[in-house]
């Protein structure tokens, strides 16, 4: 004689049944709203592929010599312009172009961080700067390809800029007295070179030879094995690597960079802040500016998923 199932169980035996058949619908419905997040990004990209500027309407911009070619990889992107005279752009630098943006000769500039000289300037100005990351960058150190030493600490980089230190054989290397070179105020390298490394440090007063006008003679004076084996440079890793290897290969390759706390910089090592000294290059605009304003509308384009795959394809590493 059968068992009769009670009112009870059937109850439950309904219910779970449903919960299966809720469970199995909400789980299909999610793996099709996925797949159509994945096609509603693959057609906004398409969408943001179409020309967004002519030349001639294009915001006025400024940048620092690093960033150059990203800006350059911009403003061929967003107007379809394939070649491009810098000639009309006319790109200034650094400090320039912060003394542009203040006194409203252009709209955007991307650059290093400013100085506390630039940042004094637009409290005078009554301008405050509005300074958004656009990639992600690295402050480096590199030697001569011949040096010995292929890392040094905080602490020794520290102690070699405010002095106290002065050989290489202090740190692992020859002993050889260490030329540790310098850039003027207010250039974007030794801007990084205060806030990020020395971080309120007394920096060395440097001897007139030791202080170089460009980042560019820094790298070919580190590269000559007569001069520079003995010296000591700093920059932005894009400059040193990515874009000097446009500029002069044979001399990049003279050169080494260094580990900072035994780890080297890389794309990688930037993109995943694992390397100590990381900061950006930023988009600066003025803070007044409204939503409708040139500067706001271009850097929501730089900023957009369209922007950031042309900064890395320029070969900088994205902040998104």
């Amino acid at each position: 004689m059968k068992k009769k199932i009670s009112k009870s169980t059937k109850v439950v035996l309904v219910l779970l049944a449903l919960i299966i058949c809720i469970a199995v619908y909400f789980s299909v419905m999610l793996r099709y709203q996925k797949q159509k997040n994945k096609e509603n990004v693959s057609k906004k990209e398409e969408i943001t592929n179409e020309k967004l500027y002519s030349l001639e309407n294009f915001p006025k911009i400024d940048a620092s010599l690093a960033t150059q070619p990203l800006t350059n990889a911009f403003v061929k992107n967003f107007t379809g312009v394939e070649e491009i005279d810098e000639a009309v752009l006319n790109y200034s630098n650094t400090h320039p172009g912060y003394v542009k943006l203040i006194n409203d000769e252009v709209d955007l500039i991307v650059v290093t961080e400013p100085s506390e000289e630039e940042l004094e300037l637009a409290k005078q100005k009554g301008v405050e700067l509005e300074v958004i990351p656009v990639v992600k960058e690295g402050f480096v150190f590199y030697v001569n390809a011949q040096n010995k030493v292929e890392n040094l600490s905080i602490e020794q980089i520290q102690k070699i800029y405010t002095g106290e230190i002065k050989s290489w054989k202090e740190v692992g290397g020859d002993d050889e007295t260490i030329m540790a070179y310098q850039r003027p105020i207010n250039s974007g390298s030794q801007t990084g070179m205060l806030s990020l490394v020395m971080k309120g440090l007394p920096l060395m007063e440097a001897p007139k030879e030791n202080l170089v006008d460009t980042m560019y003679e820094i790298v070919n004076l580190v590269s000559n094995y007569k001069n520079g084996k003995n010296s000591l440079g700093y920059s932005y890793y894009y400059y040193a690597n990515t874009m000097f290897q446009t500029i002069d290969r044979e001399i990049a390759s003279n050169i080494k960079m260094l580990g900072v706390n035994g780890v080297k910089p890389n794309n990688q090592t930037i993109k995943d802040d694992s390397y100590p000294f990381r900061t950006a290059y930023y988009i600066v605009i003025n803070k007044a500016d409204g939503e409708d304003e040139p500067s706001r509308i271009l850097a929501k384009h730089m900023l957009s998923a369209r922007g950031q795959k042309v900064a890395e394809e320029a070969g900088y590493v994205p902040v998104r």
